[in-house]
């Protein structure tokens, strides 16, 4: 019989979804990583400082466990909480490097799991930024939630990078895709097409 790891399950997701964010941004340009791509400005780095904030937040201020950066003491100057600018941490400005960006989630991921050591899935937490009377959560709904987080936005990475130039996949060796090539590629949406006109009239 195996054995129940409720934390190790949880984690496990988080941290593939995490680590498929990243994967997104390999071999490309500081044009590309930041390039908006959709009309609400959609881009990979952006996604990445995203999810950075959402894991310090959760993870952090909800169980009195706030992030402070290394021996400065200070939260990142974007912080959401503190910022009057809408979506100021869905894209990286000019002076942002990738590096940083990718370091901070780095320095999130540890901070999370800490607090996942740390603490029950049943330890209780306040979201301090939720309406008053639905503030009270578990660390259990908190991680669920950052999972689910998390793991769309993984799946608009999946997209953009695939529009952008056509790399697809979840995870280095592990693509989850069917075999084929170009080609085949082809003929299936090719196929797909022909479908969606036949249903569409």
């Amino acid at each position: 019989m195996v054995e129940s790891n409720p934390k190790a399950d949880l984690l496990r997701y988080l941290q593939d979804a995490r680590d498929s964010l990243l994967w997104k941004l390999e071999g490309l340009s500081e044009y590309d990583v930041r390039r908006p791509f959709t009309p609400t400005g959609t881009n990979l780095l952006g996604l990445v400082k995203h999810a950075a904030g959402v894991e310090l937040g959760y993870f952090g201020d909800t169980f009195g466990r706030p992030y402070f950066d290394g021996e400065r003491r200070r939260r990142p100057s974007w912080w959401y909480t503190e910022s009057d600018e809408h979506n100021v941490d869905m894209w990286a400005s000019a002076d942002e490097s990738r590096e940083q960006i990718v370091d901070l989630y780095r320095a999130a991921w540890q901070h999370s799991n800490d607090t996942m050591a740390a603490l029950d899935l049943d330890a209780p937490g306040s979201v301090p930024w939720w309406p008053e009377a639905q503030r009270e959560v578990t660390l259990h709904h908190i991680v669920v939630r950052v999972i689910s987080d998390t793991q769309r936005h993984a799946g608009h990475t999946d997209i953009v990078r695939e529009l952008m130039d056509g790399a697809v996949g979840w995870l280095p060796g592990k693509d989850s895709l069917p075999p084929g090539d170009q080609a085949w590629w082809e003929e299936y949406r090719g196929r797909l097409e022909r479908v969606a006109r036949e249903a569409g009239g």
